[in-house]
């Protein structure tokens, strides 16, 4: 049976074929310059780019009506972005600053909970003509925020929050967050310590909610094959590019060391004004390692919560569910001097405290101290492999093989528990 041609056609195959266009770029950009030129770092940048072309229509149509949100988790241990966590679920929600919508669900136990509300998207600066936003979804100027520690919870972690309209009776709703004409979106982050910790659970519905979603049309569907294509050539084109460009807590200059403070870029959102309102405090070390060689990142024992992840080459964390590749305070142990020592190597080297490279040449760690604007003085020395045993404590606290491999087992069954596999 022949239906003929529609009107709609030609627009419709117009942007198809541009995506396409756009995707194709978007894959040759695993050969620029900033991937290293070997095998493993160039199919993770492949694999980097199927991972977010996999939710690019996740992003730009299922999820992107406000009048029917949709909480999305765009990050996982099969999809990265964004210089993403490892100990942090990510999730987001399309939101418009006209509805009044309702999140509610049970806090879990994950040691850290923050909603964001995000609005204006800057595209310029005039004042600074070579700077240029982060890609969608990304770039949007924190406007609220609601911790879990400043939630009224119920008896058994249940939890509502209404996001917009009026402030309500905080008899009837005690937790609210305000939007603005300019709010685009929720973003919503949980962060875990403790592999015992429990995730949040939520859902999203616009108040008033009553028909159905209309089914898309052309226009729509025109403007998410745009909107898409626009994502996969930011993601594969902005990492590692636009941090080493504009980031003020990483400097590519600064080989195997934290950067000694935080560079001064002008970015109107990621700033250390708006990371208070994150919650966060990053610092980002870009390290190259030789076959032979591993990294001792050492600093004094704090009371802080920090979590720590590394990450390849376009700031996509490693292997985090298999592999000892992110820590935090509750999974680490300190020597007897009252210093905690990581120590970054291409093999198990036998101590407590590792952090696997999965194999590569190179790549970023990044530190968050969250909760706090304070920084941590980080030390770091490069050695010799076979040397580690020499260059750390006597007592610093070691693992066999069998005790790593049950750290491992804990590690899998924590996080296929906090995704709900």
């Amino acid at each position: 049976m022949a239906f003929g041609d529609s009107p709609d056609d030609a627009g419709l195959r117009t942007a198809w074929q541009q995506f396409c266009r756009q995707l194709e770029a978007a894959g040759d950009c695993a050969f620029k310059d900033t991937i290293p030129a070997n095998g493993l770092h160039r199919v993770d940048a492949l694999r980097f780019l199927t991972q977010n072309l996999g939710q690019a229509f996740d992003l730009a149509l299922e999820t992107k009506n406000t009048q029917y949100p949709v909480i999305h988790a765009f990050c996982g241990p099969f999809r990265k972005l964004g210089g993403d966590n490892a100990d942090f679920t990510y999730q987001q929600a399309w939101i418009d600053g006209q509805s009044v919508y309702r999140i509610s669900g049970n806090r879990g136990t994950a040691r850290f909970f923050n909603i964001a509300v995000q609005g204006a998207r800057p595209t310029s600066r005039p004042e600074q003509p070579d700077w240029r936003p982060l890609h969608e979804p990304f770039g949007d100027t924190p406007e609220a925020n609601l911790f879990g520690h400043d939630m009224a919870i119920g008896w058994d972690g249940s939890f509502e929050v209404q996001v917009g309209g009026e402030k309500p009776d905080p008899a009837l709703c005690p937790n609210w967050l305000p939007t603005t004409p300019g709010t685009r979106k929720l973003f919503i982050r949980q962060g875990f310590d403790d592999w015992s910790e429990l995730p949040v659970t939520m859902r999203i519905e616009r108040i008033g909610m009553t028909e159905p979603r209309p089914m898309p049309d052309p226009a729509e569907m025109i403007a998410a094959i745009e909107w898409a294509g626009d994502f996969v050539t930011g993601v594969a084109g902005d990492w590692p590019d636009w941090p080493y460009t504009f980031a003020e807590d990483v400097d590519p200059e600064q080989v195997n060391r934290f950067p000694d403070g935080r560079r001064a870029s002008g970015d109107p959102v990621y700033n250390p004004e708006l990371d208070k309102k994150r919650g966060r405090a990053p610092s980002t070390m870009c390290w190259k390692l030789a076959p032979d060689e591993a990294l001792i990142i050492e600093w004094d024992r704090n009371d802080l919560f920090w979590m720590m992840t590394n990450m390849g080459m376009s700031f996509n964390s490693m292997d985090y569910l298999y592999r000892s590749v992110s820590h935090s305070p509750a999974r680490v142990k300190a020597d007897s001097d009252g210093r905690i020592r990581m120590v970054l190597a291409h093999s198990d080297p036998g101590f407590h405290n590792w952090i696997d490279t999965c194999g590569f040449a190179q790549g970023e760690i990044c530190n968050r101290n969250m909760l706090t604007d304070q920084a941590t003085d980080f030390r770091t020395r490069v050695v010799k492999h076979d040397a580690l045993a020499a260059a750390m404590p006597a007592d610093s606290p070691r693992v066999t093989p069998e005790q790593r491999s049950r750290m491992m087992q804990e590690r899998f069954h924590s996080i296929m528990r906090r995704y709900n596999f």
